[in-house]
């Protein structure tokens, strides 16, 4: 297992050299970029699918919503079947017609501005889904190169310890140190052996779950963006929640809202039915025309009860939508905040603080090998430099998180979405 991963390892990336790097390994050789990441799970992500099939669905029940009315076609015959002049079908007087229903009110204008806020939530829908994948994408492309180079400097540690124990046995056989150095050495060189093992499986894991996103083995990483840290060492302009995917939707659910109580107006007017047919008389003979019309009495249900009901789920939606602007204020202040603290610390472990604990472990070492130092100076000087490698490493991984996390919550609404509240 070692070897497959140390191969998988070194086609993403190149070693550090411990004894002589001042900052964290850069890697040229390239390899899969987040770029095509996002491009290859776009094409793979079910929620968009999903999405996408929403949209169809509101598209057609738009064209629904623009629908009329059917005709309908009566029939009717009357005078049969009774005692004298109308038994059997002499007397009979059949009818035959059309009736149409017509809309007042402005009922199907109001149905087709509801299907329209809908059908603008449904395209929001699928910003929404394609923000929350890149999200996803890259939080395990992040996790997926952290993994590797944590497998990396646990490797060196294993490399370091190795030579630790070599060097601990040779000064114990020459009578210059006590065995209790080559046991403490070999203590150490069983914990790093292990730590490699689990960053190793860790590696394992990231990439298997960038792999399932983007649907194929991603192979090598470009590791080359895991090092970039973005902004300046100035303050950034404040991101506004004005546009952005959260405040569209609820801006789209008041929409609708008010489409719904216009809808529910409307439909408090009667609606005419027209009929006209043809009415044949059996005794003589003989056709005429006959005309109705008919109007509803609203004596029972007068749709009053409706309109409370749109005008509270519009209430409702308002009261949401400052909500969400609220949350989305907060939610942005956090992410920049988190942001900025994670550049400045990316920064600081990348740079003095690193060379600084490489410069000590090299001078540890040699100091070590000379007899100038003891083998608890070395350990503590291995450990200073693991832990500052390790938290450059987080450092990076958290400032690449904050960042795609504030792109999440900033990204913007498409602009076939806007709808009039």
């Amino acid at each position: 297992m070692h070897r497959i991963l140390a191969a998988t390892l070194a086609a993403s990336v190149c070693a550090p050299c411990a004894q002589a790097q001042t900052s964290l390994p850069m890697v040229s050789q390239e390899g899969l970029t987040l770029e095509q990441a996002l491009t290859l799970a776009g094409s793979n992500a079910p929620g968009i699918g999903a999405a996408d099939a929403g949209v169809r669905a509101a598209e057609a029940q738009r064209r629904v919503a623009g629908q009329r009315p059917n005709p309908s076609l009566n029939a009717e015959v009357e005078n049969v079947i009774g005692t004298g002049g109308y038994s059997g079908v002499r007397g009979a007087e059949t009818t035959v017609g059309l009736s149409l229903p017509l809309e007042l009110g402005g009922k199907r204008s109001a149905r087709i501005a509801v299907a329209d806020s809908q059908a603008a939530r449904a395209r929001l829908a699928i910003g929404v889904a394609r923000a929350d994948l890149a999200l996803s994408v890259t939080q395990a492309f992040n996790l997926a190169v952290a993994s590797e180079r944590r497998a990396l400097v646990a490797r060196d540690q294993l490399v370091t310890a190795d030579e630790g124990l070599r060097v601990a046995r040779v000064r114990v056989r020459a009578g210059r140190a006590s065995p209790l150095e080559e046991q403490r050495a070999d203590v150490t060189r069983i914990n790093t052996r292990t730590a490699l093992e689990q960053a190793e499986r860790t590696v394992v894991l990231a990439r298997g779950n960038l792999a399932r996103l983007i649907g194929r083995e991603p192979g090598a990483l470009d590791v080359s963006w895991f090092d970039r840290v973005g902004g300046g060492m100035g303050p950034r302009e404040a991101a506004a929640p004005g546009g952005t995917l959260a405040l569209a939707i609820a801006e789209a659910d008041v929409a609708t809202t008010n489409a719904q109580v216009r809808l529910a107006r409307s439909q408090r007017v009667p609606d005419l039915t027209l009929s006209a047919g043809a009415r044949r008389l059996e005794a003589t003979n003989d056709v005429a025309a006959v005309f109705g019309v008919s109007l509803p009495i609203p004596l029972f249900n007068n749709g009053r009860a409706g309109v409370d009901v749109a005008r509270a789920q519009k209430d409702q939606a308002e009261a949401l939508r400052r909500v969400a602007l609220f949350d989305a204020q907060q939610a942005i202040a956090t992410a920049e905040t988190d942001l900025a603290n994670a550049e400045a610390n990316a920064r600081t472990a990348t740079g003095p603080a690193l060379a600084a604990a490489q410069e000590a472990a090299r001078i540890a070492r040699i100091g070590y090998r000379e007899g100038k130092f003891g083998q608890l100076d070395l350990l503590e000087a291995e450990r200073t430099l693991a832990q500052t490698r390790a938290a450059a490493i987080d450092a990076l991984a958290a400032h690449h998180d904050a960042q795609a996390r504030l792109e999440r919550l900033t990204a913007r609404a498409p602009a076939d979405t806007e709808v009039q509240p």
